[in-house]
């Protein structure tokens, strides 16, 4: 059996800056739970790894780094649900009409969790949708034929809504935006002229206590980030918009944070008050949002000087779709991760097992934020990192196979450990990496976003 994720882990530490002298301390061990014909479960290694290792960077100041061990299996199993319910379920992950449907010309992707994404699809499509009739996916799917893939893409993205034509990857890398990514770094970092000052690390079995991140992020890609930390001691307090829910997800990314509810525009005041406290923000707006909401670089940076800033976005930080709206399912269509492996056009979608661009994306985010600490640390200075989907995907994409991985038999994952949440009991996952002496444990339980007060604790 062939590994690649230390190739992977290498390039990728590299990518984030981090000394070749370090690689060292980190190993691997087990077995992949992922199959695909890309090498999903040793990115998943690898990205876990890069933020182990900022870890242990981050937790030894004097230079002694504490040995990283990645389990294989493990970390494939935190690509996806790593909380297995006892006498309850969960909502679904996806809206009824949400999912892949053939147009005139090829597939599409219609991304519809959120509400108002769902009403504009709809709407372009000339369906009438009320609560006593609602939509079906049949009438979407008749609709949807007679529309030609990008076009149909076109409209719902300027009518503000999410979807993506399928393209082959060849088109992707000589599409405008593909080009534009292409030319981007994995992680983007500039370091800020304000200094501030430097955070500790706390224990050795909770490095990241003491640490405080403001999480502004939804849905996966920055809710995984600010979970890892969490589970290593930090205090993440997580704000979300006063109109946004994502129920299925909760029991999954809420675990470890305070989830609390404001309006930007109004609470602009009191977001730079809480601000002025912590140590990390990680936020996933769109280029230009936050210098609308009065919260731009200059602003953030002011209110707390030597910030870690992190920025996470969809279709990466130049080019014409830079501020468009993006999921993981969305991008993998637009790059082409998603193309069946001959190229046909008239075949369906293929995508990858689990919302692997999402959890790469945010392990990479974990390891910017940890990385930005040490580094003010030795400098006092703030940094300003970014990180995208599709970077990420373009990544993958160098390291594609011409046929699925080998699927070895899925190794005992067992030790999940029982776990009390809002909703009911359940057994979670073990962490997938030990750090020395820290290993992932979690001591704020899961709950329903807007369940706590904007407040540090």
């Amino acid at each position: 059996m062939t590994w690649i994720d230390r190739t992977l882990f290498e390039h990728l530490w590299s990518a984030v800056g981090g000394s070749a002298e370090l690689v060292e301390h980190v190993s691997f061990d087990g077995s992949r739970v992922l199959s695909s014909r890309y090498p999903v479960n040793d990115l998943a290694a690898a990205v876990v790894g890069c933020a182990g290792l900022a870890l242990a960077e981050f937790a030894a100041p004097s230079g002694r780094c504490p040995p990283v061990a990645v389990d294989r299996g493990l970390a494939g199993a935190w690509f996806g649900s790593t909380f297995r319910p006892r006498g309850w379920e969960p909502p679904p992950p996806w809206d009824l009409i949400a999912g892949d449907y053939r147009c005139a010309d090829g597939w599409i992707r219609l991304h519809t969790n959120d509400f108002r994404h769902r009403v504009v699809a709809l709407e372009v499509l000339g369906i009438a949708a009320t609560g006593a009739r609602p939509a079906d996916r049949g009438t979407v799917a008749t609709r949807v034929l007679d529309w030609a893939g990008e076009r149909l893409e076109s409209a719902v993205v300027d009518a503000g809504g999410c979807a993506a034509q399928l393209r082959t990857p060849e088109l992707w890398r000589n599409h405008h935006q593909g080009m534009a990514v292409a030319h981007e770094p994995i992680l983007a970092r500039v370091f800020t002229d304000i200094t501030g000052s430097p955070t500790d690390p706390g224990p050795a079995a909770r490095p990241l206590a003491g640490l405080k991140v403001l999480d502004l992020t939804r849905v996966l890609a920055g809710p995984a980030a600010t979970r890892w930390l969490a589970g290593f001691g930090a205090q993440v307090l997580r704000v979300d918009p006063v109109d946004r829910g994502e129920s299925s997800l909760e029991v999954e990314m809420t675990i470890g944070k305070h989830c609390a509810r404001m309006d930007l525009r109004r609470n602009r005041a009191d977001l730079l008050a809480l601000l002025a406290s912590a140590d990390v923000l990680i936020h996933g707006y769109r280029p230009g949002a936050m210098d609308r909401l009065g919260l731009g670089e200059r602003e953030l940076h002011a209110a707390r000087p030597g910030l870690v800033e992190v920025m996470l976005d969809a279709y990466g930080w130049s080019g014409p779709w830079r501020a468009r709206r993006g999921f993981d399912s969305l991008v993998q269509m637009s790059t082409g991760i998603a193309c069946p492996v001959d190229g046909d056009a008239d075949a369906a979608p293929t995508p990858l097992p689990v919302q692997a661009l999402d959890h790469a994306t945010g392990y990479l985010a974990a390891t910017a934020a940890l990385r930005g600490l040490s580094e003010r640390r030795r400098t006092g200075l703030g940094s300003v990192s970014r990180v995208s989907l599709a970077r990420t995907a373009m990544f993958l994409q160098d390291f594609k196979s011409d046929r699925d991985e080998d699927l070895i038999t899925a190794p005992d994952l067992g030790g999940a450990m029982a776990e009390e949440t809002f909703w009911g009991p359940g057994h979670r996952l073990p962490g997938p990496v030990t750090v020395g002496a820290a290993e992932m444990s979690f001591s704020v339980r899961a709950a329903p976003l807007g369940s706590a007060v904007p407040a540090w604790w």
